[in-house]
Parts: structure tokens; C-alpha cells; sequence
């Protein structure tokens, strides 16, 4: 709100550079809450669920598609609301409604949140196994104790004493250093306890699906601009998107009664597949702007008839990782509009199947994790789905312009199918045992 109030005087101030230094903050502290989101989501969803289900497989499974459900009814709502505020008002007044809403919502939710954890009293309850690492460390420090007090009167080395030594040495390394290898330790376990799970390979599968264009972030948006979709009819098809993530988690309770939950993760992986071929086919099909022997210089600025690619900046309108623009740019309309009405049929029918398959890996996650390593494994998991997501990034700067867009939708296909064939993988090895159902 302040960048938006005050642009013209941040502009004037140190040759331009505090609007650099302005938004450097906005940046850091966007990521600090995204961090902050990230480990209440895995809070929530990924332990206080189990808990409160009490361990009950069908709760489970009907809990995560109730959670999932809000998510996508928020995706539903969330960009209608946003991008009405700021068409009829301006920016500022947009920042003004998010900070506004965020401010409620957060009373709101510790409200709700301190209440579940009155009324359910497992939540307060230390795991078995911490406490035991907790009673260890105490132990430690103890024989570290009596190692100091024999070292100090009979003089002779011994093991505690040797351990003592060991441990005055560490205190002499700095703090800042000692930090960063307890961090980097504590990261290393981390990917241990995650590489040990039996259901490791479908962990990394989900998290393989993260490195792919083919949804609705400002990627695959911008694109769409390029090719004449408008953005009333993109804030549209956001929202049917959304609706058809709601039928997948339908679908998986009702796979889920029906096949079992490994069987319902291979079915889904098989529906998104399928409906993924669509995006395939979208690149070779008429409308396509594919051309391999396009030059990349200039392609940000100008189009091929001399027309701004991208519109100007103040038209633009950023709802929740989706980049709205007013107008689309002139004369992008592409010959035929054949290609990018498969790719958009593909992405939409695919996500039934992706929000199946999420449901279900995140379930197994669930159910095979013990509580004392729930919130270590869920973090790493979180962590591949992040980098992955950011590599996805990287394929974009090395092909960015619409021209290259289809080797992009390839790519992406081929990490998702790489993903769903680890799932598989696991799928067989699992069904090699027998499991118990509740």
C-alpha cells in the first residue's frame, strides 16, 4: 500500500534504488509468511488430522478431501473477490481489502485453532519418541557432568572426560558457526528419516508433478494473453479449474471405499495422464505458435508485428499466483484458437485426476509416518515440492518466449509422467504386502 500511495516520491529518492529496497522487503516478507503458511499447513494437515481423526483411515480419508475442498472453493472465490476490488477501485484499495481480510481471518483462526486444541487433549501430547531423545540428552548432559567432576579429582583421562574435552572444543568454535552446522546437521537427518520412509518413492512422485507449466499460475497466464484469451474469460476458466478440483477429491472418497487407497493413486495418476495428452496434442495443433527457429532477443518488448507483447504494468493485476491483465495485448490473436482450447481442456480435466492423486499420496503419508517423525518428513516433502516448482522456473528462462512454449508443455509432461511412474513403482511394492484396513 505504501509502494502504491508514495511511487512517485520512492521513485525520486536515491536515483530510484529505495524503490529496489522497497520492494527487496515486500519480497522478504512475502516469503517470511509464506514460510510461516507452509509449516501451519503442515500442522494442521499433515499431524493435527491424523490426531484428531484418531487415526481412523475413513475420517482420514474424508477429512483431507473436506480440507481440500475449502482450498478449492478459496481458489473459487479468492480471485473473483481480488481482481473485482482492484478493477473497481485501484491497488491501493485492493492491498487495503487483502490486509483488511488477513487481519480478521488471522483473529479468526487462532480462535478456531486454540479451541480444537482445547477440546482435543492428544494434541498436547509429547510423542513417545521425543521424550525419549529429550530423556537421552539429559542423560548426556549428566555423564558430561561426572566426566568434569572425576576428571577434576583423580586426574586420569577417561571417556567422560575425553567427551568433555570434546565438548570445550565445540563451545570454542563460534556461534554463528556452531549454528549453521547444527542447521545444516538437522537438514541432513531430515533427508535421512524422509530417503527411510516406505513410502518414499511416492513422496518424490508428487513431487515431481510440481515441475510442470500446464496450470494456472502466471506462466501458463501470460501465455494465454499472448494467444488472445481475454482476462474475463481467463478469471472463467480459474474458476471451473477450481470445480473440477472439487470433483477430484469426490472421486477420491469414492475410489478410495471402493479400491483401496494405493489403487485409488494409480487410477488418478492414469486419469491425469490421459487428460494431460490433450496439452500434447495442443502443440501441433492448428493455432500453434510452436517454432523452434525463433530468435529470443527482443521477445519482451515487441511482438512480430512491432506491437508490445505484455501490456503495461498498471493494467496488471496479481490474484493469488495468477497474473490478471485488463486487456490483452493487440494483434496476438493467434490463426486458430484449436491449440490453446485443448491445452486449457487438458489442464482443466487433468486436475480431477491431480487433486485424486494428491489426496492420496498425502494420505499414505498420513498413515505411514510415525508421530515423532510426521512433522521432519512433511517438511522435507514440502521442501522437494518447492524445488521442484522452482526448477520449473529455470525451464521457463531457458525457453521463454510463446514460441517455445509447447517444448515447455512436453517437458513438463515428461516430469509428471517420470512422477506417476514412481508412484507406480511404489504401487507394486506396496500391494506386495498385505495391508489392514479400519
Amino acid at each position: 500500500m505504501l509502494v502504491f500511495s508514495y511511487k512517485k516520491r520512492i521513485e525520486e529518492i536515491w536515483d530510484g534504488w529505495l524503490t529496489v529496497v522497497c520492494y527487496t522487503v515486500v519480497i522478504v516478507l512475502a516469503d517470511v509468511a509464506n514460510l510461516a503458511s507452509t509449516a501451519l499447513t503442515i500442522a494442521i494437515q499433515r499431524d493435527w488430522i491424523v490426531v484428531i481423526t484418531g487415526y481412523n483411515r475413513g475420517h482420514l480419508a474424508g477429512m483431507n478431501a473436506t480440507m481440500r475442498r475449502i482450498d478449492q472453493v478459496t481458489n473459487i472465490l479468492a480471485p473473483l473477490a481480488v481482481g473485482q476490488v482492484m478493477t473497481l477501485a485501484s491497488n491501493v484499495v485492493g492491498c487495503g481489502f487483502i490486509l483488511g481480510w488477513n487481519l480478521v481471518s488471522l483473529i479468526v483462526e487462532f480462535f478456531f485453532l486454540s479451541r480444537v486444541y482445547r477440546i482435543v487433549p492428544a494434541l498436547s501430547v509429547k510423542p513417545p519418541a521425543l521424550e525419549q531423545q529429550s530423556y537421552l540428552e539429559k542423560k548426556r548432559e549428566r555423564i558430561c557432568a561426572q566426566g568434569r567432576t572425576s576428571a577434576s579429582t583423580t586426574g586420569a583421562p577417561s571417556e567422560e572426560s575425553t567427551s568433555t574435552l570434546r565438548l570445550e572444543e565445540i563451545r570454542r568454535i563460534p556461534v554463528c558457526l556452531h549454528r549453521l552446522r547444527g542447521l545444516l546437521s538437522t537438514c541432513r537427518e531430515g533427508w535421512r528419516a524422509y530417503y527411510r520412509q516406505p513410502v518414499f518413492l511416492a513422496g518424490l512422485g508428487l513431487a515431481f508433478l510440481y515441475t510442470t507449466v500446464l496450470g494456472f499460475d502466471c506462466i501458463t497466464t501470460g501465455y494465454a494473453y499472448t494467444q488472445g484469451v481475454s482476462g474475463s474469460l481467463l478469471s472463467i476458466l480459474m474458476g471451473v479449474s477450481a470445480v473440477a478440483g472439487l470433483l477430484g477429491t469426490v472421486l477420491f472418497t469414492k475410489l478410495r471405499k471402493t479400491c483401496g487407497l494405493v489403487n485409488t493413486g494409480v487410477i488418478s495418476s492414469g486419469l491425469h495422464l490421459v487428460c494431460l495428452l490433450l496439452c500434447v496434442c495442443s502443440v501441433f495443433a492448428p493455432g500453434s505458435p510452436m517454432d523452434l527457429s525463433h530468435q529470443r532477443h527482443g521477445y519482451l518488448l515487441r511482438g512480430g508485428n512491432n506491437q508490445p507483447l505484455l501490456p503495461d504494468r498498471s493494467s496488471i493485476h496479481w490474484t493469488n499466483n495468477t497474473v490478471l491483465f485488463e486487456n490483452a495485448p493487440a494483434g496476438t490473436e493467434p490463426e486458430s484458437y484449436i491449440s490453446i482450447i485443448l491445452l486449457f481442456l487438458g489442464v482443466i480435466t487433468a486436475r480431477v485426476g491431480l487433486w485424486s492423486f494428491d489426496l492420496t499420496v498425502t494420505q499414505l503419508l498420513q498413515e505411514t509416518i510415525s508421530e515423532s517423525e510426521r512433522g521432519v518428513v512433511n517438511g522435507v516433502q514440502s521442501s522437494m515440492n518447492y524445488l521442484m516448482d522452482l526448477l520449473h522456473f529455470f525451464m521457463v528462462i531457458s525457453a521463454p518466449q510463446p514460441q517455445h512454449f509447447g517444448i515447455l508443455v512436453i517437458i513438463s509432461v515428461l516430469f509428471i509422467f517420470t512422477g506417476h511412474t514412481m508412484y507406480f513403482l511404489y504401487a507394486r511394492k506396496a500391494k506386495r504386502k498385505p495391508r489392514t484396513n479400519t
